[in-house]
């Protein structure tokens, strides 16, 4: 529960920042451990390409599935409960792949620990229960950045390991930063006094669910299975019929899993909308830097390093999300959360324009992402506060769950797009389709526009939020301009 007296909650103020933050970096981190070793899952797993692309695809379903579902849960028996059963299935998931040595209990694993997504949305939701509005917006930006930069830290932390050790130690390090989080959280986070009424929406969780697996589906598979086939078509269709079934039953039932009359109030809707946008923008950076620097030279769009330089160059834009979240918090307390999102839409997109016809070296890979960094850092701070002041305290979790589903879609939508474009515009190099310098600037050009299109609709955002919620982030009603 909250502490009244302020001498007394400074310092525990700090160390629930830094243990919730530590958490979600954990989290974040999980996702990208696997990613220099896909190359040689078939040979680790002793099975195909097409079955060993399962052990990405398993985690990003597992998490759409689990970020909306441990979100409402966390509202209805306690958002610290939930973070730590997040945190559980993700160690177990971890042991289950550190021990894996044929594809089906990776897979397993993998959707494990997919299931811990609704760690960063559940703390959020914790820091608005337990800290003091004054310390919340530089809280919550730090937590929201924390998606990132366990993203980018985890590439060249992981190919290290992959280069000097075995793969498997790539799980049993997950494994043990789950148990420290797990007994960290334990030991300094307060459980959340606020509580939502009603049931579990079972109905909702899955048609939600059977949507957004559907929908996931069709994204991440459309390249490999064709655009026009019948699975790619029937996977669409079918997420089509869940996501309008689901829209009527939450609009029906007396306990939603996400209340969507809420959810359509502008704030919290458009807020929706340009996480969506701005989660395109942001993962594009993941689709373009790695391959440029590790496509040979004699493609011309590439600088011929390792995954590891890859890993390096990447890093710097995870630790200025970081490093902005000071800044978000203080804009968004100054001048509001609308503001923040714009000014972080506005630097991205100048950060994308300048990496279109700037990838050339390491160094202006690393300018370009520290640039980028920034700009996410604000955003991502930002988008909390806007939704948290748009519902009421006992719907947070779910509230900031489905924004954070809806930046997952965001980068979903971009893997798929920036896929398109690198098959479709490439050289023969050996034997090989290599994508060309115009491919690379053909997708930052996109993100750029995506970061443009998140400032519209940002500027868009009612100035006032419901008068009963907007104090509750920490920022006036007259300041969510």
């Amino acid at each position: 529960m909250a502490v009244n007296s302020e001498s007394a909650t400074l310092p525990r103020t700090g160390a629930v920042v830094a243990v919730l933050a530590m958490a979600g970096i954990v989290v974040s981190l999980m996702q990208t451990l696997v990613i220099p070793i896909i190359p040689r899952l078939p040979e680790y797993l002793n099975a195909g390409a097409d079955d060993t692309a399962w052990v990405i695809t398993a985690t990003l379903l597992a998490a759409a599935v689990a970020t909306p579902t441990m979100g409402r849960l966390g509202d209805m028996f306690g958002k610290r409960r939930m973070l730590l059963v997040s945190i559980v299935l993700m160690t177990v998931g971890s042991v289950i792949g550190a021990f894996a040595t044929s594809v089906l209990p990776m897979i397993v694993g993998r959707t494990l620990q997919g299931l811990a997504a609704g760690v960063i949305p559940l703390g959020i939701s914790v820091m608005r229960d337990v800290l003091p509005k004054e310390k919340l917006a530089g809280a919550v930006a730090m937590m929201s950045a924390s998606l990132g930069v366990g993203g980018a830290l985890g590439l060249p932390i992981a190919a290290v390991i992959a280069e000097y050790g075995s793969w498997h130690m790539l799980f049993w390090v997950s494994a043990v930063l789950g148990a420290i989080s797990f007994v960290a959280v334990t030991m300094i986070v307060p459980e959340s006094p606020e509580r939502a009424g009603g049931g579990f929406d079972f109905a909702g969780a899955l048609t939600l669910s059977v949507g957004l697996v559907a929908l996931l589906l069709g994204v991440s598979k459309g390249a490999s299975w064709g655009w026009t086939s019948t699975a790619t078509i029937v996977c669409f269709v079918l997420a089509v019929a869940a996501f309008a079934a689901w829209v009527m039953w939450e609009l029906r039932t007396k306990a939603p899993l996400v209340d969507l009359r809420v959810s359509s109030r502008p704030q919290v809707l458009l807020t929706n909308v340009a996480s969506v946008v701005f989660g395109f923008a942001m993962f594009a950076t993941s689709m373009v830097f790695p391959q440029v620097v590790q496509l040979p030279e004699q493609a011309g769009s590439g600088l011929g390093g390792s995954m590891l330089m890859a890993g390096l160059v990447m890093a710097p834009m995870g630790i200025m999300l970081l490093f902005a979240a000071p800044a978000s918090s203080y804009i968004t307390n100054n001048f509001g959360p609308k503001i923040t999102l714009m000014t972080g839409a506005v630097i991205v997109a100048a950060g994308y324009l300048i990496g279109a016809f700037v990838l050339h070296s390491e160094w202006q890979l690393v300018v370009i992402g520290i640039i980028i960094g920034i700009g996410t850092g604000l955003a991502y701070g930002a988008m909390p506060a806007l939704i948290m002041g748009g519902v009421p305290p006992s719907q947070t979790g779910a509230a900031n769950s489905f924004n954070t589903l809806m930046r997952s879609l965001g980068t979903s939508f971009a893997s798929a797009i920036a896929g398109v474009i690198t098959s479709q515009m490439f050289i023969d190099l050996g034997g090989s389709h290599v994508p060309t310098g115009d491919a690379f600037t053909t997708i930052m050009l996109i993100a750029a526009g995506a970061a443009v299109v998140a400032f519209l609709v940002t500027m868009t955002i009612p100035k006032r939020s419901a008068p009963v919620e907007a104090d509750d982030v920490g920022v006036e009603p007259a300041r969510m301009s």
